[in-house]
């Protein structure tokens, strides 16, 4: 039987960057056996993992610019955005590193009662075994940094299955892994169509799923993994953001168009849904509009563009007829709304679509804005929250308290105060609520 071949193509031209074979079934089960040959074998010692991940973080350091590169490429995103995702993975690495000193257990007070007076109890903190990871496309790098290096520095061998349109990060990182002294095996990058992608998720020797994705797919690989195999699920959300009143309109409306048009838009956290007080939404939309249409829209790799192309020209197909339902639903056309190309979308901001419209309702994984106006705080709360996904949340006020107060109501996992659902550093939680 022919084996699948996968190719690999840069995001915005279109030109062959590399043909990978893929692995079928026979492979994916030899994976497995590696695998959870290494953790029967047992755990490599501390001062190994920490020997291994310092060199490691080196060595992706001395590929800073060859790493930018290939995610411009291959992922579309702009190459300035993209060394600052390089910058991040290699940091990364080093929290991973310093995390390794946190792996112990704990002394459990045993005399509380006469029943275990005289015993002595404590926790060990163990490897939970072979960890299988799906990556997303949007971080190829980092992304993996995220997911397979917690393993190894918890001493879990890892598979890690990229995204079929960026995979090249991610194999470079393995080799380098090696390069550093990580034993063959450890981290092993699988290529595989969705069958196999299924079976490798669900196999009983998997000890830990990591899932990073579409609510639609990590629900459903969920539901069919092995009993016992634990996961962690990081989906998307249609990020809101509520305006109060803020000193700082232009740096606010400025830091708006970056949050929202980042990437093309294509981040779970992307601001998506902008909520204003009625009679301003007009005013705020326009503002917004103006800068947004001033975004240079092009090939990522090239250092004038603010914005890259879309990972596929479907996606462009997609937020073409999206924002073509909320146009015909009532929204209101501010700027953009129209293809460039085959893979590029104009920045778009739209102003009070219907809160039934994809735009709405939906992650849009693009470069687009919903502003929406609103009658009183409680009722835009009442729009954020009447989502079935929730991840990150944004208000910006003046008034402290009358902040602290919408955080306490606005049901999401991360709520940022004068700051943007963008934010986050790789210290802090993130993660999703409610199908997120």
């Amino acid at each position: 039987m022919t084996a699948e071949t996968l190719i690999v193509k840069q995001a915005y031209t279109g030109e062959v960057l590399a043909k990978l074979q893929m692995h079928d079934s026979a492979q994916v089960d030899s994976m497995l056996s590696t695998a959870q040959a290494l953790h029967k074998d047992g755990c490599l010692p501390a001062h190994e993992r920490i020997r291994v991940l310092q060199k490691l973080a080196e060595l992706v350091a001395n590929e800073h610019e060859e790493f930018s590169r290939l995610i411009a490429n291959e992922g579309g995103k702009p190459i300035r955005d993209a060394r600052v995702e390089v910058t991040r993975a290699v940091d990364g690495i080093r929290i991973a590193i310093a995390e390794i000193q946190n792996i112990k257990g704990e002394e459990i007070l045993m005399d509380r009662s006469t029943a275990g007076a005289g015993r002595e109890a404590f926790t060990i903190m163990e490897p939970i075994g072979v960890v299988v990871a799906v990556s997303a496309f949007n971080h190829p790098l980092n992304l993996a940094i995220h997911q397979a290096i917690p393993a190894i520095a918890t001493g879990c061998p890892v598979i890690i299955k990229p995204a079929a349109v960026t995979p090249l990060c991610c194999l470079r990182l393995a080799e380098l892994a090696e390069e550093a002294g990580l034993p063959k095996g450890w981290m092993q990058v699988a290529l595989t169509n969705r069958e196999n992608s299924e079976k490798l998720v669900t196999d009983p020797r998997v000890g830990f799923f990591s899932f990073i994705g579409s609510a639609k797919v990590g629900w459903y690989l969920k539901s069919k993994l092995a009993p016992g195999t634990r996961c962690a699920l990081e989906h998307g959300g249609v990020a809101p953001l509520i305006f109060d009143q803020y000193k700082d309109e232009e740096g606010f409306v400025n830091g708006v168009v970056k949050a929202s048009m980042y990437h093309s838009g294509q981040v779970c956290v992307s601001v998506q849904r902008v909520y204003v007080p009625e009679g301003r939404d007009g005013e705020m939309a326009q503002k917004i509009a103006d800068i947004a249409s001033k975004q240079v829209v092009g090939d990522a790799i090239s250092e004038d563009s603010d914005l890259g192309p879309l990972i596929l020209p479907k996606e462009t197909d997609r937020i073409e007829a999206w924002v073509g339902e909320a146009i015909n639903e009532g929204a209101t056309l501010i700027t953009g709304g129209k293809r460039i190309n085959e893979v590029s979308y104009e920045p778009t901001v739209l102003l009070n679509p219907s809160k039934s419209s994809k735009v709405s309702t939906q992650e849009i994984f693009g470069p687009v804005v919903c502003v929406y106006g609103y009658k009183d705080i409680n009722s835009a709360i009442e729009d954020a929250n009447s989502l079935d996904v929730s991840f990150q949340s944004a208000v910006f006020s003046d008034d402290v308290s009358l902040a602290m107060d919408m955080a306490k109501k606005l049901e999401a996992s991360a709520v940022m105060i004068n700051d943007y659902t963008t934010f986050r550093v790789d210290w802090m939680p993130f993660a999703g609520r409610k199908h997120s």
